[in-house]
């Protein structure tokens, strides 16, 4: 049944972001509403007979039993066009310098009303079909480029097919029409650069894909050890001062994605205003362009009213799908989703419903697993069968660092990568500080298969030798506090030298580096191979009699430390330091015995 565009109820009861309103008979799930004199932004979250539940987006103080709740017979939706790239937004896609300027004042005004993208700004649109082309869903018939690094294609809406009746070309404001389009029943239909959709309603694709493509990232420790998919969903869980948002901004800055969305849902201002004064300075390291060409910025701080969290991470997953849906790959951060769930507890708490475990909604399980599943890599609507995909990392502020609470549970539940962060690595100042042995990705076996095809095999077999040094270390680390070093054999002294040099020249790395920063997988292969090769070769001089400080003590582990701040265009140095390596310890295996295979 159709909605009437005017519900008017009026206002029985509020209770802080939650308005009950009378009335409201006809009116729908999730439709928005202006609430009060004021007329602030709310939506239904809860129906009863003529009585609907608001969660109202807006500060409420002021509001009173009486005044009028007005719905507007939509669902909450985003508004879809270019003019997103480089802006920022608040939860429900309010332009936040455009509010600036029109309310004349650094504060929210209540009730202010601001179109997400401009109406006045004309873009120059450049058709690539032309009249009596046949079109269906998802078909290109034009582009605007929108920053340096985006073009934004015109996509024929969803629901649309028939022939194009006339194609314009020229400037053109978001609103104005670029083309027509006459269906198979001979209607014509009106096509802008304006579109919009609903916020929690994913949108379709012809056909999901398996996650078999990496999305490097250029941080040794996620890359090498737990790598994530372009398309998969990974969990950044750690306590307060772990490094969960350098991350979120070292993934934003270096992904392998076209465009990053980052939402900022319940962060604390300080956290954001680094956010918003840093990303527009920061230079997009494949292009020399800035970053912010192709970003865009979600800010929802723990300040602004709680109810517009709620909808934040699917403002943000929404405009990240209409991106992918041009056959991009986008990345998404979501910092953090507890301060999300906190919101929903909130809500949940005043609508008087049967809390789950801390007091979190029964359904937090099922709302997070529908907004992570709406990550992956898919084949896209339009005719040229273009694929796009969106990578979703979500950081998790668990209490205390408490891994056993209901929000990172239930998201570990739904992701494939867990990066847990440790606040005793982050005190020690080893940054990232992901904990090597908690820490897991579901695509390593198939992210090795990839990378095993580049690099002859050898891939795979270096991460897990790696990864067992490293496993055992922690339990020779054990032997040593109960009984000293002395207790342990040469060979075991030697893992704990390996896995010291596999911590510190290879897992840590500098954010602020000018070189650490970054590291191609290249780079990251060259520099795990040449510590295995120090290892291996450096057991064969202590199998034949040599002594362990000739080995530990060679000045090419200094050599072997610096690797980290090799340039990237002078690789063909940690070829060379290979061979020396090897030139090295063969010397030392032939004074300890002959020099058979060594090299």
């Amino acid at each position: 049944m159709a909605t009437p565009n005017a519900i008017a109820g009026f206002i029985a009861k509020i209770s802080g972001p939650l308005v009950i309103a009378k009335g409201m008979a006809g009116a729908c799930m999730f439709d928005v509403v202006r609430v009060g004199n004021a007329g602030l932004v709310g939506e239904i979250i809860e129906l009863k007979d003529d009585t609907a539940s608001v969660q109202v987006y807006e500060e409420t103080s002021g509001l009173k039993p009486g005044e009028p709740v007005v719905s507007t017979g939509e669902p909450l939706s985003v508004e879809l066009a270019p003019g997103l790239i480089e802006e920022f937004f608040d939860g429900i896609q309010r332009p936040l310098e455009s509010i600036e300027r029109t309310a004349e004042s650094p504060y929210i005004l209540r009730g202010i009303s601001v179109p997400a993208v401009s109406r006045t700004k004309k873009w120059s649109f450049v058709p690539c079909v032309e009249a009596g082309a046949e079109v269906s869903p998802g078909d290109f018939i034009g582009s605007v480029q929108e920053t340096v690094l985006v073009d934004h294609k015109v996509m024929v809406p969803h629901g649309l097919k028939g022939k194009i009746k006339e194609i314009r070309t020229g400037d053109f404001t978001v609103e104005e029409t670029v083309a027509v389009v006459t269906d198979e029943k001979g209607r014509d239909h009106l096509i802008c650069l304006l579109q919009r959709w609903p916020v929690r309603k994913p949108r379709p694709v012809v056909k999901r894909l398996p996650p078999e493509i990496p999305l490097t990232t250029g941080q040794r420790v996620v890359d090498t050890f737990f790598p994530i998919a372009r398309g998969g969903t990974a969990c950044v869980p750690g306590p307060f001062g772990s490094g969960k948002t350098v991350i979120q901004h070292q993934l934003a800055k270096w992904a392998d994605a076209e465009i990053v969305v980052y939402i900022g849902c319940g962060e604390r201002g300080n956290e954001m205003t680094d956010v918003l004064l840093e990303f527009p300075e920061l230079e997009d390291p494949r292009s020399g362009q800035p970053l912010m060409k192709r970003t865009l910025l979600i800010a929802n701080t723990s300040n602004m009213p709680v109810a517009a969290r709620e909808a934040s991470i699917y403002t943000g997953i929404t405009i990240a799908e209409y991106f992918r849906d041009m056959g991009y790959s986008v990345a998404l951060m979501a910092d953090s989703t507890s301060r999300w769930a906190e919101a929903l507890r909130e809500m949940s708490g005043r609508l008087e419903e049967m809390p789950g475990e801390e007091g979190y909604p029964a359904y937090l399980g099922t709302r997070l697993a529908s907004f992570y599943e709406r990550a992956g890599r898919a084949i896209c609507f339009g005719s040229d069968g273009r694929e796009g995909a969106v990578s979703v990392i979500g950081a998790v502020s668990p209490p205390g660092g408490d891994l056993s609470e209901p929000v990172t549970q239930n998201t570990l539940r739904v992701t494939k990568v867990f990066w847990g962060l440790d606040a005793q690595l982050a005190y020690q100042r080893h940054f990232p500080a992901i904990n090597w042995l908690s820490s897991y990705s579901l695509y390593a076996q198939t992210m090795g298969e990839h990378w095993d095809a580049l690099y002859d095999g050898e891939w795979s077999v270096y991460r897990t030798e790696a990864m067992s040094l490293l496993e055992d270390e922690d339990k020779l680390k054990e032997i040593v506090r109960l009984v000293g070093l002395d207790a342990l054999s040469k060979e075991e002294r030697m893992v704990l030298e390996t896995s010291k040099s596999i911590r510190e020249d290879f897992l840590h790395q500098n954010s602020f580096h000018e070189i650490d920063t970054y590291a191609s997988m290249d780079k990251q292969f060259k520099m795990i191979r040449n510590i295995l090769t120090f290892h291996h070769l450096g057991m064969q001089v202590l199998t034949r009699g040599g002594l362990l400080h000739s080995v530990i003590d060679l000045p090419i582990r200094e050599d072997i430390a610096k690797m980290r701040y090799t340039e990237e265009t002078e690789l063909d140095k940690l070829d060379s330091l290979e061979t020396e390596i090897k030139t090295e310890l063969g010397k030392l295996s032939a004074a300890g015995g002959g020099l058979d295979d060594v090299a």
